[in-house]
């Protein structure tokens, strides 16, 4: 039995979940759409660059939480991602997914979304474990706050290791799947990388290093 760690965003499902919730936070009223979205946009391009620093986009992304509640943002995100993502879902990922349950794989999810989005997703996907951007609560409240440290580019790896120590697990024979150059840390570090829908870094250093690139679109 060996890992199995999958990207979520672009990866699993074609589209990025935390872009897709600022949309449906901007339909429930929760923040003003003209303004958040395009911001949102213009973070993302830097997430698509390499360039962004993630602390600033989870406090962005993260104010129109504030004040609520774990309970009312589940409430809210469980439609969310039955009538959004759901229908993202890419079919080949599903059977990758299949394939490594049939192998007895230990299947993992690690993103640098918030938890509360990747759980839910990773959930309808039927992967029981996940590594995210764990959000900080306080007095039942979210505070607009992360905790610990983000599962983004080396904190992925960070993260990772600190799992399979408590775990008692291992990275030899693990397989990673991701889109991502920002990925690439965490791709150098197991003996199966895999690349999906690759963007055009990831992509040419896949092809140099002999990596397998899958088109799930």
């Amino acid at each position: 039995m060996a890992l199995a760690i999958f990207d979520l965003d672009d990866t699993l499902i074609d589209g990025d979940c935390a872009s897709l919730w600022s949309a449906h936070m901007a339909e429930l009223g929760w923040v003003d759409g003209e303004s958040f979205i395009p911001k949102d946009r213009q973070l993302m391009a830097l997430y698509a660059e390499g360039k962004l620093a993630m602390e600033d986009y989870m406090a962005f992304s993260l104010s129109p939480l504030v004040g609520r509640t774990a309970e009312e943002v589940a409430f809210v995100v469980e439609p969310f991602v039955e009538e959004v993502i759901e229908p993202l879902i890419h079919s080949d990922a599903m059977r990758c997914l299949a394939r490594h349950r049939g192998a007895g794989d230990r299947l993992l999810i690690i993103s640098a979304s918030a938890h509360f989005l990747v759980s839910a997703v990773a959930e309808r996907l039927g992967v029981a474990e996940v590594l995210a951007i764990d959000l900080d609560e306080q007095h039942g409240h979210y505070s607009g706050r992360t905790r610990g440290v983000l599962t983004y580019r080396e904190g992925k790896v960070t993260r990772l290791h600190a799992w399979l120590e408590q775990e008692g697990e291992s990275l030899e024979g693990a397989y990673f799947y991701s889109d991502s150059r920002n990925d690439l840390p965490l791709l150098s570090r197991v003996d199966k990388p895999h690349t999906v829908n690759p963007d055009p870094t990831l992509r040419a250093h896949a092809e140099q290093a002999g990596w397998p690139i899958l088109d799930w679109r």
